[in-house]
């Protein structure tokens, strides 16, 4: 394979970093999800609003304001801006504002780079916690209960393995996916 063929390599040192950063965000947003609204107890059933008559079907009704406390809640509001950082981390990773803030501040202060890894599989990643992110405000938006709590604590568990201990959940899924030629492989040149 050719240096041309092969894709750009990065520091292994950003995606731990970035990943430290997220951590800390959804860190914060487990907490806020246990103390906000999408940790009060109800009394319906699995779902926090069981309509009792047509209230829904009036502008304005009861949904609306389920939905907009719901939304106004700052654990939804903090994993929804998490979920535009990954949004951002898959579409322009060279932009992300971590990424950005680790080549321009923190790497500089580091020694060079001796180990570099290949930028499809942390953004495959970023994808990944974008994926369980929007579940958990989808789900939380829904009513579920704890449904926000839970999507953040999972994907802080992720951040937290891969910056800590270099572990990413994601890359490894992609790894996986690869070798079953599902994603990220070429054809081979005959």
């Amino acid at each position: 394979m050719s240096d041309q063929s092969r894709p750009p390599r990065i520091d292994v040192r950003g995606p731990r970093f970035v990943a430290g950063i997220t951590a800390v965000l959804l860190l914060v947003d487990v907490f806020l999800g246990l103390v906000g609204v999408s940790a009060e107890s109800r009394s319906f059933g699995w779902f926090a609003y069981q309509p009792l008559s047509n209230d829904l079907a009036a502008p304005g009704g009861m949904l609306g304001a389920v939905l907009a406390a719901r939304a106004s809640d700052p654990a939804f509001i903090l994993l929804a801006v998490i979920a535009a950082l990954f949004v951002w981390g898959v579409v322009s990773p060279r932009t992300a504002p971590w990424g950005v803030l680790y080549r321009k501040v923190v790497q500089p202060r580091l020694r060079p780079a001796t180990e570099f890894e290949d930028p499809r599989p942390p953004r495959f990643a970023q994808g990944v916690g974008l994926f369980v992110t929007v579940i958990g405000l989808v789900l939380h938006l829904s009513g579920v209960p704890w449904a926000l709590p839970i999507a953040a604590a999972a994907a802080f568990m992720a951040a937290f393995l891969n910056a800590v201990f270099g572990l990413c959940l994601g890359c490894q899924l992609y790894l996986v996916l690869q070798r079953a030629g599902l994603i990220g492989r070429t054809s081979a040149a005959a």
